[in-house]
């Protein structure tokens, strides 16, 4: 029989949380290891994690258990379509109201 498969988490990250946890210390931790799986022991603690350019804070809840943590700290900056400016700039066919 197959052993079923265990979430990834940084040995690194794990260590500081439950060090953290036995202090009782709520100093935000930095991690890069935005494939950590979110484990229960994560939970209330604020992690900063960093997006490519800077660090992101983000506070776990219970309902982020069984998600990576890279996922509450986007990379990317949506600033919409580029239609869309268009539109909004008035050179979209003018209304007329009777």
């Amino acid at each position: 029989m197959k052993e079923e498969k265990r979430p990834f988490v940084e040995a690194k990250l794990l260590k500081k949380v439950l060090k953290q946890k036995d202090s009782g210390d709520r100093k935000p931790i930095r991690t890069w290891s935005r494939s950590s799986t979110i484990i229960p022991e994560f939970v209330n603690h604020t992690f900063e994690v960093h997006n490519g350019k800077n660090f992101i804070k983000v506070f776990v809840s219970e309902d982020m258990i069984g998600h990576k943590i890279g996922e509450f700290s986007p990379t990317r900056i949506f600033r919409g379509h580029p239609g869309d400016r268009i539109e909004e700039a008035g050179t979209s066919a003018p209304t007329t109201t009777v």
